[in-house]
């Protein structure tokens, strides 16, 4: 399988007298899709922000691609250009056209002429579903699942090795979800992505999850899959997994998977 992606050991991570953190650690496979789940202010968005350099931990070590980002003297700038980000709710800047929101990675990390930016923001937004004419419109002109999909044109400016999905179906109705989830399917096998989901949706987590990570008590209560995570003895895994929002989100894999296989 390789070395790790993103391996963290010790993770601690404060904010004034509240530890979200302590001692937390974490592996993301190469290749992989990893889910992360947890209960509100588990400190999920702020694992993903101590990854990539907006949180400085108060402990641990961080590795991205073998490079320490907690390290002194990390040329993070650099490192950055191997990963793309979507924030929750698309982070898009409303005072730029969905083109031009997609080129802002190369005009902060490339050099290259107006008309080369033109044509691989055209082919990002492509890439992702979105209809040609998507390019001139501004974020407040499209529809909550087209701005989604140009905040993943944007994280995939830079062609990256590393995807960070925060919530990405939040919002989103069930067929919107459904879309935007083979959306990430494919570009992963298409691109040879490793992606970091953080998310609430079950459907997503039972649909194209490799393994999912739980943040609970402040660490990393456990990593694997959804059927080896039904098995843990712990009461907040059982409610989430096993409720009734988990239960529905299990039958209807199984009725997918028992209708392809009819």
């Amino acid at each position: 399988m390789g070395a790790p992606v993103i391996s963290v050991r010790g993770l601690v991570n404060r904010f004034g007298a509240q530890t979200v953190h302590d001692g937390l650690d974490l592996d993301v496979l190469p290749g992989e899709i990893l889910g992360v789940v947890g209960g509100s202010g588990s400190g999920k968005s702020v694992l993903m922000r101590s990854i990539i350099g907006l949180q400085r931990p108060a402990a641990g070590r961080i590795e991205v691609f073998g490079v320490d980002v907690t390290a002194p003297g990390c040329r993070l700038l650099e490192l950055s250009r191997r990963w793309g980000v979507l924030f929750q709710a698309g982070a898009l800047f409303s005072g730029l056209t969905v083109a031009e929101n997609v080129q802002v990675p190369m005009r902060e990390h490339l050099e290259l002429p107006g008309e080369l930016m033109d044509e691989i923001a055209a082919y990002k937004i492509a890439m992702v579903g979105l209809p040609g004419e998507a390019g001139a419109k501004y974020p407040a002109e499209l529809s909550g699942g087209m701005r989604k999909r140009a905040a993943l044109a944007r994280a995939l400016a830079m062609d990256p090795g590393l995807l960070f999905l925060d919530e990405p179906t939040a919002g989103l109705d069930p067929v919107g979800a459904a879309a935007f989830d083979q959306l990430i399917l494919t570009l992963r096998d298409s691109m040879g992505l490793t992606v970091f989901l953080i998310t609430h949706d079950l459907d997503t987590l039972m649909t194209i999850c490799d393994r999912v990570a739980v943040i609970a008590e402040k660490r990393v209560l456990a990593v694997g899959t959804i059927d080896a995570l039904t098995r843990l003895d712990h009461p907040w895994v059982q409610d989430y997994f096993l409720g009734p929002r988990g239960r529905a989100a299990a039958g209807a894999r199984a009725a997918l998977a028992g209708a392809k296989g009819g």
